[in-house]
């Protein structure tokens, strides 16, 4: 499997999309996209069955990322939320998630337990001396220098997040990441690469995912995430379809089309399995 790092070096840009489940995951490896990122947003919801504010906990958060990693053979980027306490703390979160297979991971700056700036106006973040700990602290635990810290700062003032990305870059984070509400337009992502003096990681929400060209997001940027779309398109999917199955109690008129058990067999994996077992499992007719 190419690195993450190589592909970012190679293109320019590597483009993923946000998976929520090994499932998930896999259908966006069909898709064709170069990597995926292991949403919180989404873990969340769907492990859960909660909102984005760090309610879950790092050892759940990474049973979902290693079966992940297991599902796939294209670039896991896992999100590890605050790196789940103090810089020891992150480090034991580094040193695991590295273990289970993510080829990145992105930390951000927040107070823990965080809050969403999907859904939060409040966001308070620790001050830079701890920021760059942190960094620092992960950075010494990588076993592998192909794997990538990206550094999230979730500072909403543009000076101060331009600030803490030159401070994050010099403490060792490859790639830096700003939040959709820092910024407004392309200028100020340009000046943030600029001061960043690395590529900038940009999920694609708000005015990033509606303004941006895909040559401008190409311009700053050396990971495009789409985080969420693979989530609310299940969400909307499933809530439409089950809405008219319970009311109606039949199957036959849905308003979204549904995938064939066949098919459905073929991707996730049955005539693998079956080949596996023809291969190594004793018939019964065999034994004595």
């Amino acid at each position: 499997m190419t690195s993450l790092k190589a592909l970012v070096q190679k293109s320019g840009t590597v483009w993923a999309a946000g998976a929520f489940d090994a499932l998930s995951a896999r259908l966006i490896q069909e898709a064709g996209f170069d990597a995926l990122l292991t949403s919180g947003y989404g873990i969340s919801s769907s492990f859960l069955g909660e909102p984005d504010t760090e309610i879950y906990t790092m050892s759940e958060n990474l049973t979902v990322t290693r079966n992940i990693c297991n599902a796939v053979t294209i670039p896991v980027i896992a999100d590890i939320d605050t790196g789940y306490g103090n810089p020891i703390n992150a480090m034991r979160t580094m040193r695991e998630f590295e273990s289970a297979g993510a080829s990145a991971v992105i930390m951000e700056d927040q107070v823990s337990p965080k809050r969403c700036p999907c859904s939060s106006m409040q966001i308070d973040i620790i001050s830079l001396e701890e920021g760059v700990a942190k960094i620092k602290a992960v950075a010494s635990v990588r076993r592998n220098p192909e794997t990538m810290i990206i550094a999230r700062t979730d500072a909403v003032d543009p000076n101060e997040a331009m600030r803490r990305a030159q401070a994050y870059a010099a403490a060792g984070a490859d790639i830096i990441q700003p939040i959709s509400r820092c910024f407004k337009d392309i200028a100020g992502l340009r000046a943030m690469r600029q001061a960043a003096g690395v590529p900038l990681s940009l999920q694609l929400l708000a005015w990033l995912e509606n303004d941006l060209s895909k040559k401008e997001i190409e311009e700053v940027a050396g990971i495009a995430t789409y985080p969420l779309v693979a989530l609310m398109s299940a969400t909307q999917a499933m809530r439409e379809n089950l809405k008219v199955l319970a009311n109606s109690k039949s199957s036959k008129h849905l308003p979204q089309p549904v995938t064939s058990m066949h098919d459905f067999n073929d991707f996730i994996g049955f005539p693998r399995i079956d080949a596996l077992q023809k291969q190594f499992m004793v018939s019964e007719q065999t034994v004595s």
